[in-house]
């Protein structure tokens, strides 16, 4: 494979002189402006849907069944089961354990920041977390309950009823999949987590990163990592064929059909990546120095240097933001 160069093009030496500290100085940092070029903040909210209103009564009704185990066919599994708070929103096993302990195909990917990404799932088989929201309910091996049952179950309790009109005051409350699916989508599009110490870098503090995360950073650029992980989320949501020991999984080819498609995953966000392993669409890989490694061989054809590891690794964990402050709701 070809290794990605982005060095070269970033500081024209031709017929340059520098003399003094002072040039040096402004030559360092055009040098580090041009490298923070390649990146971009993360907002504070993902784009909104023009069809899916952000409302403070569609948030709360989406929290609530985000963490409601009774619209699961054994009554104790919910999505908060698998993307747990307190593991960064995902459940740190290699794959996810659902209805009956039934062990996935996949590993769990966070829900944080899920609002910027450009496809759902590893094989992107749906494009938005409206479309995302229901088929953890539905599914075999997750929570394993045909929708109509899990609006049953949901028309029994007079609260739920109160929530979904207030959400949902245009149909009266009436409590559908299209309902269910707009609130917890709503709700997810809140998990983000702002101001990282790489946000507050790119922002101006240029002490929010440690000078071995710079350095980590610049590598990121220069090895080429960039060219795939990229935009505020530093993810292409694109897909990509990817060799890893394990179960056989034939990726986004399930989806489309096509050949071209066999074995390829969507890129995943690189955002809070210090504590959402383990890595990959099988959770192969616990530790992110060798996870880095196995990119740098299979994406870009390349062995990093220990000392090289050391400061993407570094550069990575500058990457953790704030975690949202959810309280769980109290259920019916």
């Amino acid at each position: 494979m070809t290794r990605f160069h982005f060095r070269s093009t970033l500081i024209p030496l031709a017929g340059a002189v520098l003399i003094g500290t002072a040039g040096v100085a402004a030559a360092d940092n055009d040098d580090l402006a041009d490298y923070m070029d390649m990146f971009e903040p993360l907002p504070a909210m993902p784009p909104l849907p023009a069809d899916n209103t952000m409302t403070p009564e569609k948030i709360e009704l989406g929290k609530m069944l985000f963490f409601e185990p009774r619209i699961s066919a054994s009554g104790t599994i919910s999505c908060a089961t698998c993307h747990n708070p307190a593991l960064g929103w995902a459940d740190r096993i290699d794959r996810s354990v659902g209805h009956d302990g039934q062990v996935g195909l996949r590993n769990t990917p966070t829900v944080l920041n899920s609002g910027f990404l450009e496809a759902q799932f590893w094989d992107g088989r749906e494009p938005d977390l409206e479309g995302q929201a229901l088929g953890p309910i539905e599914a075999d091996d997750e929570m394993a309950m045909n929708l109509d049952d899990a609006i049953e179950q949901l028309n029994e309790f007079e609260e739920y009823n109160e929530h979904f009109r207030a959400a949902f005051p245009e149909s009266d409350g009436e409590i559908t999949g299209e309902n269910m699916a707009q609130a917890m989508a709503a709700f997810q599009r809140t998990l983000n987590t702002p101001n990282s110490p790489f946000d507050r870098f790119l922002r101006g503090d240029r002490q929010a990163m440690s000078d071995d995360q710079v350095e980590g950073m610049k590598l990121f650029v220069d090895s080429g990592c960039v060219a795939c992980h990229n935009g505020p989320a530093l993810t292409d949501s694109r897909f990509y064929e990817f060799d890893l020991p394990g179960p056989t999984d034939e990726g986004r080819f399930v989806v489309t059909g096509d050949e071209a498609d066999r074995n390829h995953f969507r890129t995943p966000t690189l955002r809070n990546v210090a504590v959402t392993y383990p890595y990959f669409h099988n959770g192969s890989i616990s530790d992110l120095g060798e996870a880095i490694n196995l990119m740098g061989e299979q994406m870009l054809g390349t062995e990093f240097e220990d000392d090289e590891l050391e400061k993407l690794v570094d550069f990575m964990h500058a990457l953790t933001g704030e975690m949202p402050q959810i309280t769980p709701p109290a259920l019916p």
